[in-house]
Formats: structure tokens, C-alpha cells, sequence
């Protein structure tokens, strides 16, 4: 309705729209696979904090003993 005001009559208006469309779900496409390939998508990065604090809250529960054997452990691994 918008290219019909424009001066385009209803044929090349309905192209123009479609064009429109096929190009803005082309661009959403690639902005799409652009953020899956980078795993840089809300889900991806709501895994990687939900892992983080797992990990830290286990940090967290160690006791001075624990988390002094597994720093020896580190450290062994690092050596080898």
C-alpha cells in the first residue's frame, strides 16, 4: 500500500514488498547464524554462567583441607 502511494503501480509494488521481506529474512539469517556459530545466543551464554557458578558455589563449599589438596593437584599438573 505504501510503494502504491509511492507511484508504483500493483505489480512492481507487490515485487518491491517482496523484495523487502526476502531481504530482511536474508539479513535476520545471517544475524542468526552468525550468533550460533560464535555461541554468542541467550541460551549459550546462560549455560556458561549457570556452569560458572555451579563450579563456584563447589568452590565455595570446599573446606580449607580440600581445596588445599586440590591446589597441590593443580600444581602437579602444571609440573607434568
Amino acid at each position: 500500500m505504501l510503494l502504491q502511494f509511492a507511484g508504483l503501480d500493483s505489480m512492481n509494488a507487490g515485487i518491491w514488498s517482496q523484495l523487502f521481506l526476502v531481504a530482511g529474512l536474508i539479513g535476520w539469517l545471517v544475524t542468526y547464524l552468525f550468533r550460533a556459530l560464535t555461541q554468542n545466543m541467550t541460551y549459550s551464554q546462560q549455560l556458561q554462567e549457570y556452569k560458572e557458578a555451579v563450579l563456584q558455589k563447589r568452590l565455595d563449599e570446599l573446606t580449607p583441607e580440600e581445596l588445599a589438596k586440590l591446589q597441590a593437584e593443580i600444581e602437579q599438573e602444571k609440573d607434568n
